[in-house]
């Protein structure tokens, strides 16, 4: 299959990049930002991986995305990419710019490229689309984290509207939540935080970007049976 994976040079989406290259089984492209030395590791490693720069902040580099959409003949879109800070400040203190500034930042490039995407889909009559979201984050979000947690259950919800409206063109949604992992992401969050979240898990330790690539690699190669499902990595610390 023909993979295209958006943020897929740095974190989780760097392990789900190098988890879906490996084996030569799909041919994969995968977006970037930032992290330019890292995307080119990847295409080192594996000669059937290729980067595309795109940056969500700039309108014409997201629109050259769309346009790669039909012509790379793409069998599946992992929607990875993310661009801003987890913990930034308490809600009461937000600017409220904050919240418009994300939508337009990182969920405005999301759609776009998804109706792109679809709108292919619909052509060929087959296609996937796995989304990353977050899991217990949605449910108990730490202190500072309303802006990112806003942006994830706008994504949640949209996830669910792309497996109902399109399931009879054989184009499946699904995504995976993953709980808290030590990434660029995460970078800022206190040590003592960590600690205590970690002490208080089941497992006594996080979860590993490897361990939730395994997730995006079960989705892209399950039947279309599966539709509308959400995978929460979390080693079941919400069950209800």
């Amino acid at each position: 299959m023909i993979i295209f994976i958006t943020g897929g040079a740095s974190g989780l989406g760097e392990a789900i990049t190098r988890k879906i290259a490996s084996g030569n089984a799909h041919k994969v492209y995968f977006t970037y930002c930032n992290s330019e030395s890292n995307a080119k590791k990847i295409e080192l490693d594996f000669p059937n991986a290729f980067s595309l720069k795109c940056d969500f902040r700039d309108e014409n580099e997201v629109k050259a995305m769309t346009e790669k959409i039909a012509e790379f003949n793409i069998d599946v879109l992992v929607n990875n990419a993310y661009s801003g800070k987890f913990i930034d400040t308490y809600f009461h203190k937000s600017n409220p710019n904050a919240f418009e500034d994300e939508f337009k930042i990182n969920i405005v490039p999301t759609i776009k490229i998804t109706q792109a995407a679809i709108n292919f889909f619909r052509k060929k009559k087959y296609g996937k689309i796995v989304t990353i979201l977050t899991s217990a984050l949605l449910n108990t979000p730490p202190v500072g984290a309303s802006v990112y947690v806003a942006s994830k259950a706008y994504l949640e919800q949209l996830t669910k509207v792309w497996a109902t409206e399109n399931i009879k063109f054989n184009i499946t949604s699904n995504s995976i939540s993953p709980s808290l992992m030590l990434t660029q992401l995460t970078g800022g969050m206190d040590e003592r935080v960590i600690e205590q979240i970690v002490e208080n898990h089941p497992l006594k330790k996080l979860l590993t970007p490897d361990e939730a690539a395994e997730s995006v690699a079960f989705l892209i190669n399950s039947g279309q049976q599966i539709n509308g499902l959400n995978i929460v990595l979390n080693a079941g610390t919400n069950l209800k």
